[in-house]
């Protein structure tokens, strides 16, 4: 049986170890990975946070992308290079810091062109959830010829990826970030507008305020998504998809009976496969390919224990790339 390494968890903590295929799971595809990306949930794993990992010992790493080496569905034979996401990897299954995974099929979607895998990874959890939010933004009726969208943790996976894309689709996009400092590199994926993070956060005693926003993803959560709730312009949305931070949510019911404004939730995780793989085209079709490598940097599976800490402290920009 092939030997390869896994970073695994324990309660203890994480170490690199040796495994071997037969040691795996119970799945209908067995995957040798080639690369796998750092995300926020990772990093919250890694750190031993209680609510991530759901049994031990655990395989960390929720995106993982590879070549199908044993298959029994007839539609993802050996030789298929696919993309898995979510899905419970990482939390409840083992996951895409190893050399092999034995995963789900339904879990599987074959990598589509022009991506190759490290560009799959690049993309990842985050940029599948960007995705979904700029898809979801246009199903409830933003368009490129509307007001700005603003972008939260606009230097992070999800935010990086956000602006990229919806720069693609022709929208004006404002940037909100905790680090004015990146601006450059904000508008080098498209933002027009920078803006410090404490315009949205600031306490405010107004149920509304003035009509600003056509559209919001949100990567923050708490404060943040309910000043952009106050500013959205009416029957506009905010995809909301992270907590960085904060969990609570203050705001009154004003907004929504009076400009009939929506909040989108975005679960990237228990998604069916058919659309996944929609979501999938649409980034073949949407996605800068220069602009995804120039916001992705590249490490090696033993240096994700030390750069981990960096995504909680809100230290690293754009996106993490791990070549397994």
């Amino acid at each position: 049986m092939p030997e390869f390494r896994a970073l695994l968890l324990s309660e203890a903590g994480g170490k690199l170890a040796w495994l071997q295929t037969d040691e795996l799971p119970p799945g209908e595809v067995l995957v040798q990975v080639s690369h796998s990306s750092l995300n926020y949930k990772d990093a919250l794993a890694i750190a031993g946070r209680p609510g991530v990992v759901r049994k031990f010992p655990m395989i960390a790493g929720i995106d993982l992308a590879g070549v199908v080496v044993e298959s029994s569905a007839t539609d993802l034979p050996a030789g298929t290079e696919v993309a898995v996401t979510g899905c419970g990897l990482g939390e409840r299954h083992w996951g895409g810091y190893a050399g092999y995974a034995r995963v789900q099929a339904e879990w599987c979607v074959p990598i589509p062109a022009p991506f190759t895998a490290r560009q799959a990874m690049a993309i990842g959890t985050a940029g599948f959830t960007a995705m979904q939010c700029v898809d979801a933004l246009e199903r409830h009726g933003a368009r490129p010829d509307g007001p700005e969208i603003v972008v939260t943790g606009a230097a992070g996976g999800v935010g990086s990826l956000a602006i990229a894309l919806l720069a693609a689709r022709g929208f004006r996009v404002t940037a909100s970030t905790g680090r004015p400092a990146l601006g450059d590199y904000l508008r080098g994926l498209g933002a027009t507008e920078i803006i410090e993070r404490q315009v949205l956060s600031a306490e405010s005693a107004k149920p509304l305020e003035k009509e600003h926003w056509g559209g919001a993803v949100d990567t923050v959560g708490g404060a943040t998504l309910a000043g952009i709730i106050r500013q959205l312009r009416a029957s506009a949305s905010v995809a909301a998809c992270g907590l960085a931070g904060g969990t609570d949510l203050s705001t009154t019911v004003l907004p929504f009976i009076l400009r009939g404004v929506n909040l989108l939730g975005i679960n990237s995780v228990e998604v069916p496969n058919g659309e996944r793989r929609r979501i999938w085209r649409r980034l073949a079709e949407t996605m800068p390919i220069d602009k995804l490598d120039r916001l992705t940097a590249e490490i090696a599976l033993e240096r994700v224990p030390l750069y981990a800490p960096a995504i909680l402290e809100g230290d690293v920009q754009g996106r993490i790339v791990i070549v397994i």
